[in-house]
């Protein structure tokens, strides 16, 4: 089987995600957003391999942004760390999903006064 040999990126998505039975997130949570850089030939596919991921780790999707590429990233101005730098270059590398926050969400209970 030949190799593929369009160009491969890596984007850097922000995917919601919400409960599911055994999904691991900490109890009490309502969800989490995940910092995500995944490896695709388009964003299109970049989100269609991170979801797919993310279901067979058991997390229940509910939502991504997608935030574009590096390159995309330099020119809207975000300031991008060196750590993040390695960890797209992992993604690229090893064409993979890499997860690299996790921030659960946790429901504020509304103040209650008179």
């Amino acid at each position: 089987m030949a190799k593929s040999t369009k160009p491969r990126f890596v984007y850097t998505l922000l995917v919601d995600v919400g409960r599911k039975a055994g999904d691991g997130l900490p109890e009490g949570s309502t969800g989490a957003a995940l910092m995500c850089y995944a490896a695709g030939v388009d964003e299109a596919e970049a989100v269609r391999e991170t979801v797919a991921i993310l279901k067979q780790a058991d997390l229940a999707p509910l939502d991504v942004t997608g935030y574009g590429t590096l390159e995309e990233r330099l020119e809207d101005g975000h300031d991008i760390a060196d750590e993040e730098r390695a960890l797209m270059d992992r993604a690229a590398a090893e064409n993979a999903v890499i997860v690299a926050q996790m921030t659960p969400f946790f429901e504020k209970s509304e103040p209650t006064g008179t």
